[in-house]
């Protein structure tokens, strides 16, 4: 049973979920002012984790061929065999229904919304084969992170949580941009799109450079919306000092610490955030 589970969270990449959750816990704050109460705090994770399984899992069942064909992913867990497809379909199923009911748990408006975030989510795992702005899409689906919690908290849509959920779009775009670097060749064999096999390894950097410096000015308007002090923004000086470190680790010549930039990085700068925010509100 232990094999099974590690099998299953070894295909979902269980372990970048540090990537979204921390923007959620960040709405989350910023919709209460504060600390959200332990059943809202509970209840968004759940909608977060389900969220995330059941994308993945579409994802690796769309997908299956294609990874079953590049070098790099045809050991992953479906195309090898490890796991069946319909078991991941069951999967893939269960998350989606549990998001709903997370939803449900939350508020009417989390629930009406919870379809049209499994339509964004079903909607990426095909646009890589109709668009380079693939990524952009990706962007769009876990920006669903503190938009949702938001949601989640207030009961209501308000514009104030829209420049950190377009920071996440275009972070998430800047370091998924880094990730496709590692398949270039390939896509441009099977015809998939991305900025990578569209522009190139040396303007896909740019490409990504440039979302990420969108994304830390977004994230200071965020700052100035939300009249937030000191902490803040020393974690937004934080925060820029990373993606300045991140871009240092990653030449178009050398690609050999892609992994560090893409993983390592990323979660910093999430988990950043998300602490100085909290930090701002508590002390």
């Amino acid at each position: 049973m232990l094999e099974k589970i590690t099998l299953y969270l070894k295909m979902i990449k269980f372990s970048h979920s540090i990537f979204a959750l921390p923007f959620a816990f960040t709405g989350a704050i910023l919709a209460a002012s504060g600390i959200p109460s332990l059943r809202q705090i509970f209840w968004i994770i759940v909608a977060m984790v389900a969220a995330r399984s059941g994308a993945m899992g579409l994802n690796r069942i769309v997908d299956r061929k294609i990874d079953a064909a590049n070098p790099r992913t045809m050991s992953r867990e479906l195309p090898s065999g490890k796991i069946k497809t319909s078991n991941t379909v069951l999967f893939t199923v269960i998350s989606f229904a549990v998001l709903i009911f997370a939803a449900y748990m939350l508020n009417p408006l989390c629930l009406k919304l919870s379809p049209l975030a499994i339509a964004v989510l079903f909607l990426y795992s095909y646009t890589k084969r109709f668009t380079w702005l693939s990524h952009i899409v990706l962007g769009i689906a876990i920006s669903a992170a503190p938009v949702g919690a938001w949601i989640a908290v207030r009961g209501t849509f308000n514009a104030e949580i829209l420049p950190i959920a377009f920071a996440v779009v275009f972070w998430l775009a800047g370091f998924d941009v880094l990730y496709a670097l590692q398949d270039v060749e390939f896509d441009r064999s099977l015809g998939l799109y991305s900025i990578p096999a569209r522009f190139g390894v040396k303007d896909s950097l740019l490409f990504s450079r440039v979302f990420h410096i969108i994304t830390w000015v977004l994230l200071a308007i965020t700052g100035l919306f939300f009249n937030l002090g000191i902490f803040y923004w020393i974690g937004m000086a934080a925060a820029g000092g990373l993606f300045i470190y991140e871009h240092s680790l990653v030449k178009h010549e050398d690609l050999s610490k892609l992994d560090m930039a893409f993983f390592n990085m990323n979660g910093y700068i999430s988990m950043t955030v998300f602490i100085f925010t909290l930090l701002d509100y508590l002390i």
